[in-house]
């Protein structure tokens, strides 16, 4: 398979549209601001951050590969002053919090009165990096953990539309549905079963790139709900 099909079968509107949001996330920090990445894994997003003055925070201890971190540390307990950072940047890492309201509450304490941060995180996703996947947010618990610690909502809105959504939904039909009879049911049902199922992953990964394609001509937020949700927060001067 040459490397343009694979791009184009295997392409994510969700990594399309959180890239993105961090982009724009990162063109509004001034240069030479001080910016801390928490929970930052492999540091994905530092290349759009050159024009800043970056650190880091991760307690790094998913079996995952990591970017070294500035700061190994439980989030609730980073080592640093207070209101030392500028902005934060917080994707895809609420959900791994046991507790969340403490972490919020830290990283209001890092962060300049008038400081923002990005966060990100999924409503409509597997279960990833156990054992350390605790929750699932709609809007309403968001805005709830949020002004309880002190931030004001400057925008909380659908990372991705509903396509975006449907199009991870077939994608893990396509990966997941059993196709052994075994696996499926009993004696000759599981046999019947199985060539309809098969059919189905087939157009569960046709559809998937179809929808997933749908994104990003048009974000549908009309009905449905998101797979993620995006926020910009503003702690209280």
């Amino acid at each position: 398979m040459n490397n343009s099909l694979k791009n184009f079968i295997f392409f994510n509107s969700s990594r399309h549209r959180l890239r993105q949001e961090n982009m724009d996330f990162a063109a509004s920090i001034p240069n030479g601001a001080l910016v801390l990445d928490a929970g930052a894994g492999s540091q994905p997003y530092r290349d759009l951050l050159g024009h800043t003055k970056y650190e880091s925070a991760d307690f790094e201890a998913v079996d995952k590969n990591y970017v070294r971190s500035t700061y190994i540390c439980d989030l609730k307990d980073i080592p640093v002053e207070d209101e030392r950072f500028d902005y934060i940047l917080f994707n895809q890492v609420m959900e791994h919090l046991p507790e969340p309201g403490r972490v919020l509450r830290e990283l209001n304490r890092v962060i300049k009165p008038g400081g923002k941060i990005i966060y990100t995180g999924p409503l409509f996703y597997e279960e990833h990096e156990i054992p350390y996947d605790f929750f699932r947010y709609t809007q309403f618990g968001l805005r709830k953990l949020f002004t309880e610690e002190g931030f004001e909502i400057d925008r909380l809105d659908w990372l991705e539309g509903y396509f975006g959504t449907s199009a991870y939904q077939l994608n893990r039909m396509a990966l997941y549905l059993p196709v052994k009879p075994s696996n499926i049911a009993r004696g000759i049902k599981g046999y019947i079963l199985a060539p309809i199922l098969l059919l189905v992953k087939v157009f569960g990964m046709i559809f998937s790139i179809f929808f997933h394609r749908l994104e990003l001509e048009l974000k549908y937020t009309q009905k449905g709900y998101p797979k993620n949700y995006v926020a910009i927060l503003v702690k209280k001067k």
